[in-house]
């Protein structure tokens, strides 16, 4: 499932040609994705503009000039491309099946921008202005001022279970997923299996550092893509690439050559190397 990195990715993608940009056109071509769409979805969408586009955790946000909110979710194969009309400048190729396309919006910029998902998990939600949303009870993203270690300490603090499972809750830090605690817990040098409430100050700060690099390096390479992962051009991110430990069981650690080793925490694989890890 696409965690931050590739869903900021997609947001960077889409800003250029739907922010600012009308709703000339909104076609659905089913009655639901995860879950159905909101009753009068395309009416309370089709004519307003998207003022703004946002991400929160691993969620895009798009303001409307009606004042609602719409909330898009990628799921485990969702994925939005962009074609335009002839005259455009922004056209680019896919391989996704059309049969796959559920949503379809026109926008103002000349953009079609569409989103594909061959398995349904992702959604999209309208939410009224002033309602309020699951999204409010998250807690700072990784890579603002919000998230700090004497903050992360504090949230931590008599915690008994494993720091993996506490850094994957999203009330502790919005939009960590499975990958990216697996990269950054390597390079902090903790083990997954440490407990959560007794990481030291020094190891708190560090570890608070290396979420916030990790995260950064991740966007900059366009996320990774291991299964269905597309940026709206079509193209693959590339930071898989990069993983020091993530889904390499049994090859050799970079910094000490031990074996790198999987285990399962919450249903969730777990890797890191014995030997670095504490």
């Amino acid at each position: 499932m696409p965690e931050l990195p590739e869903v900021e990715t997609v947001r960077r993608g889409l800003s250029p040609v739907m922010e600012g940009f009308e709703f000339t056109s909104v076609q659905l071509n089913r009655p639901d994705l995860r879950f159905p769409f909101a009753e009068g979805f395309v009416d309370r969408i089709q004519g307003k503009t998207l003022t703004r586009l946002t991400r929160r955790a691993k969620f895009l946000q798009a303001e409307l000039s009606s004042g609602e909110r719409l909330f898009m979710h990628l799921g485990m194969s969702g994925r939005f491309t962009i074609d335009a009309h002839p005259t455009a400048e922004f056209v680019h190729e896919h391989n996704t099946n059309p049969k796959h396309d559920h949503v379809i919006f026109e926008m103002s910029s000349g953009a079609r921008v569409t989103f594909n998902d061959p398995r349904r998990f992702g959604f999209m939600e309208l939410i009224g202005e002033g309602e309020p949303y699951r999204l409010d009870d998250l807690g700072p993203e990784p890579m603002g001022n919000g998230f700090n270690a004497p903050g992360l300490r504090a949230k931590l603090k008599g915690k008994k279970s494993k720091i993996k499972a506490a850094l994957l809750d999203q009330r502790i830090i919005a939009g960590l997923g499975n990958i990216y605690v697996c990269e950054a817990l390597y390079r902090a040098r903790i083990s997954p299996k440490r407990t959560a409430g007794r990481l030291t100050v020094a190891e708190t700060e560090n570890l608070v550092g290396h979420i916030k690099d990790v995260i950064a390096q991740a966007i900059e390479a366009g996320g990774s893509s291991l299964k269905d992962f597309a940026n709206t051009e079509g193209d693959l991110g590339y930071f898989q690439h990069s993983f020091d430990v993530y889904g390499r069981e049994g090859e050799a650690c970079g910094a000490c050559e031990a074996s790198i080793m999987r285990i399962v925490q919450s249903g969730r694989s777990s890797f890191y190397c014995k030997a670095c890890q504490k």
